[in-house]
């Protein structure tokens, strides 16, 4: 059962009747996906993990049916069965295709099936669509398209809300359009590398709609140590981002503050975000995670970052 820190007051997730901590527990890496962050996570890691998060004031889980090819949400399912209880535990899930598969409505709730499955509940309070630029966006719109799977989904009370997830911008800007989603996901477009979500955030909230802002530390570069290969995106840094990265490093530095709080920080702060998905691979990094998010931080620094990064040329 979550506990309640008053530092982090849970928020509105939009119209959805939903209230969520700023921060969200990333289950992505808890699947044992070596090959997209560089290192493996054992199943009684990840299993310790979730259950560390259940036990902590944050009550926002996110995960995904593709996550470890589904070992995210077996992992997850082994965490809930363990816990007495989880009523105020808001877990998401997201549908996905199969490899090389159709994104139909027919997928969406065989995506939906597994997942419940795997998580050993029987239905989620939240559902996302997720990564839909995968495809075209007038297939997943159509009349049997993955967007009117999730809507019966909506429909047959099986989830309490639909949301859409994806990185590229413009393209979660079409399925914002639709005005059939509460909430609106986008990853490591919103950071301290990168303004780019931006347009996106102002479209959500004049629709109505939900923002939560995911990978705050550009998938790794932004929490770690400038000593060993840093990670952004998925993939190893360029030059470019590690001198920008180190650039802001310094400026923490001379406030003595640490990078991955402001970093964090950043998106928690914006009343426009209603929460903040990082991922975690450790228990350990849970109360880690709250200490970043809760930290103080001098006003001098937001005020040299938004002049560092308008000469840097990343306010947009």
């Amino acid at each position: 059962m979550t506990t309640v820190n008053p530092l982090l007051p849970r928020r509105p997730l939009g119209l959805t009747g939903l209230r969520v901590t700023p921060i969200a527990i990333g289950t992505s890496a808890l699947g044992g996906m070596a090959r997209t962050y560089g290192y493996d996570v054992a199943e009684e890691d990840a299993v310790a993990t979730i259950e560390a998060a259940l036990t902590s004031p944050v009550n926002f889980i996110d995960t995904a049916n593709e996550y470890g090819s589904g070992a995210s949400e077996e992992r997850i399912g082994k965490a809930l069965a363990r816990s007495p209880a989880t009523d105020g535990v808001v877990l998401a899930s997201k549908a996905d295709p199969l490899p090389g598969g159709p994104f139909d409505a027919s997928r969406v709730l065989e995506s939906f099936a597994e997942s419940t499955a795997r998580l050993g509940v029987e239905r989620v309070k939240l559902f996302y669509l997720h990564d839909p630029d995968r495809y075209d966006f007038a297939d997943i719109a159509a009349p049997n398209g993955a967007l009117s799977g999730m809507e019966r989904l909506r429909a047959e009370g099986l989830v309490d809300s639909i949301g859409v997830a994806g990185g590229d911008v413009d393209e979660m800007q079409s399925y914002v359009d639709t005005g059939a989603f509460d909430v609106v996901l986008n990853h490591n477009r919103y950071t301290l590398l990168d303004r780019s979500a931006e347009p996106l955030i102002r479209h959500a909230a004049d629709a109505g709609m939900a923002f939560v802002n995911a990978a705050p530390y550009g998938s790794g570069i932004l929490a770690g140590s400038s000593e060993r290969q840093p990670r952004y995106r998925y993939r190893p840094a360029g030059d470019e981002v590690v001198a920008t990265t180190e650039r802001l490093r310094n400026l923490c530095r001379r406030f003595d503050t640490d990078l991955a709080a402001v970093a964090l920080q950043f998106s928690t702060r914006d009343p426009r975000i209603a929460s903040t998905v990082v991922g975690v691979s450790r228990p350990g990094r849970i109360r880690q995670l709250i200490a970043n998010a809760t930290i103080p931080i001098p006003e001098e620094v937001w005020s040299e970052l938004d002049d560092l990064t308008t000469e840097l040329g990343i306010l947009h």
